[in-house]
């Protein structure tokens, strides 16, 4: 290895540091979902938000089936999931960057009569021996990790033989991605993509074609992928603090959504990935 390749991995590992405490930041500040809670700490009403606002949740997880298993969920953010793998019976461990948003999780949990397993962790390296977990659960966080191979590396290592992988990550190209461009990248000379890693959510994040979400399923069988409209795409959700003015408040109000369900298909921002570790199972569903 060369003086320079030594250099270029050590700034590689730094720029990654860097970037993690800017997404840690990031939701410490607003913990995803925050914006649903109608009082304080009101986590039944982020809930009815949550699961009305995507209801193909339940059915991906699969939460029902998970008695008696041992789950991780890597990313609990306010814990509506990984309070639902608790309520159908599974031995559930939940990581997050964020000490904020374990904080509500917990709290969540402590609220509805439930003993939470909750850490900060980090899934590119994740605090677990090999073989620990009959499934791996994680919606919508590896894209903000700046090595998501390397966070699905580390799930497919702490899957048992058989155990099941669940991702979910966004979808390039997306209607969201679009509408961002529209916003940020057209007049800056800035790619869809870029416009996606520039402003979506924490910086940094990732988006992938069905094609590229496959290829990091490597030492995974059974892989499945599929897309999914988000509230975004369809601009269901509350908008935040910076889309406020009469202007966005028009175009959330006149946005086609019927027409984008029927035209839009290959243009969904949610990307569902199920796959199955290599090797025999060590337990029957």
């Amino acid at each position: 290895m060369t003086q320079s390749d030594r250099f270029a991995g050590r700034e590689t590992v730094q720029n990654g540091i860097s970037q993690k405490n800017e997404v840690r930041r990031f939701w410490d500040a607003d913990p995803c979902g925050t914006r649903y809670l109608e009082q304080r700490q009101d986590f039944e009403a982020h809930a009815r938000r949550r699961y009305g606002l995507e209801p193909h949740i339940a059915e991906f997880a699969d939460f029902k089936s998970a008695r008696g298993k041992k789950v991780l969920e890597i990313g609990v953010g306010m814990g509506a999931d990984y309070l639902e793998w608790l309520k159908a019976g599974a031995q559930a461990t939940g990581i997050d960057l964020s000490s904020a948003s374990l904080e509500q999780a917990r709290r969540r949990c402590e609220i509805a009569g439930y003993q939470a397993d909750l850490r900060i962790g980090d899934a590119e390296n994740l605090p677990f021996p090999d073989g620990s977990f009959d499934v791996v659960y994680s919606y919508g966080v590896m894209h903000h990790s700046p090595d998501t191979a390397r966070c699905v590396r580390e799930a497919w290592r702490v899957l048992k033989p058989g155990g099941k992988l669940k991702i979910m990550v966004y979808h390039h190209p997306s209607l969201t991605g679009l509408m961002l461009w529209l916003r940020y990248g057209m007049g800056r000379g800035m790619s869809l993509r870029q416009s996606v890693y520039d402003h979506l959510e924490s910086p940094g994040t990732k988006s992938y074609t069905m094609q590229e979400a496959e290829a990091l399923m490597q030492g995974f069988r059974d892989v499945n992928v599929r897309l999914v409209f988000s509230p975004g795409d369809l601009l269901l959700h509350k908008p935040s603090q910076r889309f406020q003015s009469a202007f966005y408040r028009l175009v959330w109000k006149s946005y086609p959504r019927w027409l984008l369900k029927r035209l839009a298909d290959h243009w969904k921002l949610f990307l569902l990935v199920g796959a199955t570790k290599e090797g025999l199972s060590g337990y029957t569903t």
